[in-house]
């Protein structure tokens, strides 16, 4: 009987499992279009616009079953980034050697913004445009090059998050 109960639990818990993934492809979609996302922020980073659309269509592969195509499609991904900023978001006190006080940075804030326009062609009522930010803070050091690397690809994998939920998620 103790092996009955242990059973219907695991049972019970690999069901609950599968729900949790929070998101479902439409009936019939089995083909997407994801466009380039054209950079079109004041502060351009040159390669923002290619891995940001390669960013999305990687999460789309990995946890959809959807067929990416250049061609028409049951659903299409569209857009440009709009926004790109280093701004600081909290300050140090830095002495200087004649006594004098200089604020220096001692955090900043990478933001990017992305309008995105996603069309369903199975179901238009489903379809959307909407503007998405995220942003990460971190303390200046090292290779500005390198952490600002890292810290694209962090806010981009937050920001195909969201897209990719409010394309999908059907809470």
């Amino acid at each position: 009987m103790k092996y009955v109960g242990i059973l219907i639990c695991l049972l019970t818990l690999g069901g609950c499992q599968i729900g949790f993934k929070g998101f479902s492809i439409p009936e019939g979609m089995k083909t997407i279009n994801v466009t380039v996302f054209e950079n079109n922020a004041p502060l351009v980073v040159a390669s923002l616009s290619s891995q940001f659309t390669e960013e999305l269509k990687t999460r789309i592969r990995n946890q959809s079953s959807l067929s990416i195509t250049p061609n028409e499609a049951h659903a299409v991904f569209s857009g440009n980034i709009t926004g790109y900023s280093i701004n600081p978001v909290a300050l140090q006190d830095s002495r200087g050697t004649q006594g004098n006080s200089q604020p220096l940075s001692g955090a900043n804030r990478l933001t990017i913004t992305v309008s995105v326009k996603y069309v369903n062609n199975l179901d238009p009522k489903h379809s959307f445009e909407q503007s998405f930010e995220r942003y990460k803070d971190y303390r200046p050091a090292g290779s500005p090059q390198a952490q600002e690397t890292v810290l694209i690809k962090d806010v981009t994998a937050q920001l195909t998050e969201d897209i990719f939920n409010r394309a999908f998620a059907q809470w």
